[in-house]
């Protein structure tokens, strides 16, 4: 069952704070003479008559905003579940995403509220699935609007211009090659015994949406199988690698720790 934790938390917040409010402004008011008279009685202070609702939302409101606000807002973290950004990102990889690099937006409507920036070629970006609007993928940004995006034979071109990329290594089942996409350097992996690459042909990024690719080229589920991401889908840019941490098994791991290319 996938739980749509910035929804849960939004709530969580509204409600605690609600709470807090009321009782602050309107129920403490009320209760204070009875609570007083009660207390008097039992030789305890007016505070111990204080429901436990109200206690509760006014220890966690302040925890629950702050949180709210640095991950909608600032930054927010993400672990890497598959294999489609592989050599740059691992499997157990913990990033950290600029969630104001591409403008502001309000928390689970993504609505932009405040222009900051927008994607740029190279980026590695964090958006939300455009067939489902929930799930979130990382992925490179290859085309941006109206670009014309091209993979044949293994090789991308952008706007009729062939990518550059250089060999790095024989690897099997792969082969590392450097490539350079919007002055961003970076490896991708492309597998053995494949001359064509899946995947291929020629797309025209349209206004407001972005081209995006996995580093795995040959194993990355992206642009070019389920289409372009549009702009109210984007989350935020990955900046960087916290921790490393492969499974329950394993302790965490602080060897990856950096910035991602």
């Amino acid at each position: 069952m996938d739980i749509d934790f910035p929804l849960v938390l939004v709530v969580l917040t509204f409600a605690t704070g609600l709470i807090w409010l009321a009782d602050k402004v309107f129920l403490r008011k009320r209760r204070a003479p009875a609570a007083g008279s009660e207390a008097a009685a039992q030789g305890d202070s007016p505070e111990s008559a204080e429901p436990w609702l109200v206690d509760l939302s006014r220890s966690f409101f302040p925890v629950l905003a702050i949180v709210l606000v640095l991950r909608s807002f600032l930054v927010e973290p993400f672990q890497i579940p598959s294999g489609s950004m592989l050599p740059t990102l691992e499997v157990g990889d913990f990033i950290l995403v600029n969630k104001y690099a591409y403008g502001l937006r309000l928390p689970v409507a993504g609505t932009k509220i405040f222009e900051v920036g927008d994607p740029e070629r190279g980026d590695v970006m964090v958006f939300r699935y455009p067939e489902d609007g929930k799930t979130n993928y990382i992925k490179r940004v290859i085309g941006l609007p109206g670009d014309r995006v091209r993979y044949r034979n293994k090789q991308l071109f952008i706007n009729d211009q062939p990518v550059a990329r250089e060999f790095v290594a024989r690897l099997p089942p792969v082969e590392r090659w450097r490539e350079e996409v919007g002055g961003v350097e970076h490896d991708v992996y492309l597998t053995l015994g494949r001359v064509a690459g899946p995947g291929e042909g020629e797309w025209v990024v349209p206004e407001g949406h972005y081209f995006t690719m996995g580093d795995n080229r040959d194993n990355s589920n992206d642009s070019r199988f389920w289409g372009t991401v549009s702009d109210d889908l984007v989350v935020g840019k990955a900046f960087a690698i916290w921790m490393h941490w492969q499974s329950l098994t394993s302790l965490p791991s602080f060897d990856r720790v950096g910035s991602i290319d």
